[in-house]
């Protein structure tokens, strides 16, 4: 039997499954200045976003942030206080979420705990009065999408967590919506079957086409999936791009110290570029002259032989990583940074060693006060 941690399946053939017909037409969806208050607090301040129609679009932020109100928002679950929600370029501000057009998955799984799964898929399809046996068949077509076309006839209860998240998925999908919404839908599952399931949400939304907007706190899941990342902190979207510029490239010091790992080092901006640890490097964003802190990525510091250019550093801890190691280091200038290396260099606590940079772009702000 196919279980949720299982290898992941093929999807079905495009002329054996109803919904790969690819009939529906998705939908962009765009904030404007949206506002949400909840009594005297602002949690959302002027929120702009473009997701253009077959777009997978992540919110991401630290909890708190703001995303899951803007995607309530989206929803019609919550009434924006300003602002404009358009889908499909049509103002819904104050259409009612059934009429939007939409398919929601959330963080709990919402299964009806008496019903069947085919009859869990197909509750979408019955309550917009479609009939009982063309309701079940393309309730069947959604389960085989995600893979579970042969448990059709057991209740939740007999499912993995995994294999009832791929349930709520069937039953957001079967309707056929011009857009897809979730909700940190993978955060209840442990680790193998998150990475399996996101992969998985993500071949669909391809095949699919459907414009999706995912939410999520975890920069893994965020960068994996997605077309683009819009990093949300304090209910303000920071940057908006594809992941290989939010990591790279990283519009300020907040966002490169939220999306992945980063050490900081001491360095000194001079017309333009940034000395750090004896080398001139080029910088990402534009910073005044002066005394800075300079986000250095664990990739690009290297190990490097006694004689060579570089700091000295002792190793306070070293950690195996399966493929690499991650080995974080007290440098002579007080800084505590992270290496990474290959896993089959074992470094030991209270060894010390030499570390140099790359000849990268990095991202400086000024020393506070």
């Amino acid at each position: 039997m196919t279980t949720a941690d299982s290898p992941i399946r093929a999807l079905p053939d495009t002329a054996a499954n109803a919904l790969l017909l690819g009939e529906r037409e998705s939908a962009g969806v765009q904030l404007r200045g949206v506002v949400k208050d909840y009594g005297t607090t602002r949690v959302l301040h002027g929120v702009d976003l473009d997701v253009t129609p077959g777009e997978f679009v992540s919110l991401l932020g630290p909890s708190g942030c703001g995303k899951t109100t803007a995607l309530r928002v989206i929803a019609g679950l919550e009434r924006a206080s300003g602002g404009d929600v358009r889908i499909g370029g049509r103002d819904v501000s104050t259409v009612p979420t059934n009429k939007r057009d939409i398919g929601m998955v959330f963080q709990s799984y919402s299964l009806f705990p008496h019903l069947r799964v085919l009859d869990n898929a197909a509750f979408g399809l019955r309550r917009r009065g479609v009939g009982t046996a063309q309701a079940r068949r393309r309730a069947g077509d959604a389960l085989d999408l995600v893979g579970l076309g042969h448990l059709a006839d057991r209740y939740a209860h007999q499912l993995s967590g995994g294999q009832q998240q791929r349930v709520a998925l069937a039953r957001a999908l079967v309707t056929e919506p011009r857009v897809l919404l979730l909700d940190e839908p993978l955060s209840a599952l442990d680790a193998k079957v998150r990475v399996q399931l996101r992969d998985e949400i993500r071949r669909i939304q391809l095949r699919l086409g459907t414009t999706t907007v995912f939410v999520t706190h975890d920069q893994e899941e965020a960068l994996a999936v997605s077309d683009r990342v819009a990093v949300m902190v304090a209910g303000r979207i920071l940057q908006v791009g594809s992941p290989e510029d939010l990591y790279l490239r990283p519009a300020d010091a907040e966002v490169a110290a939220f999306v992945g790992a980063s050490s900081l080092v001491p360095g000194v901006v001079d017309g333009g570029t940034v000395e750090v640890w004896g080398r001139r490097l080029p910088l990402i964003a534009p910073a005044p002259d002066g005394a800075c802190e300079v986000f250095v990525r664990p990739e690009n510091i290297r190990l490097v032989g006694a004689g060579e250019d570089g700091v000295a550093g002792v190793v306070e801890q070293s950690t195996f990583l399966g493929n690499a190691r991650r080995s974080s280091l007290t440098t002579e200038d007080g800084s505590r940074v992270d290496v990474q290396h290959g896993a089959d260099l074992a470094l030991t606590v209270g060894e010390r060693v030499r570390v140099r940079l790359d000849d990268v772009a990095v991202l400086a702000r000024p020393v506070a006060g």
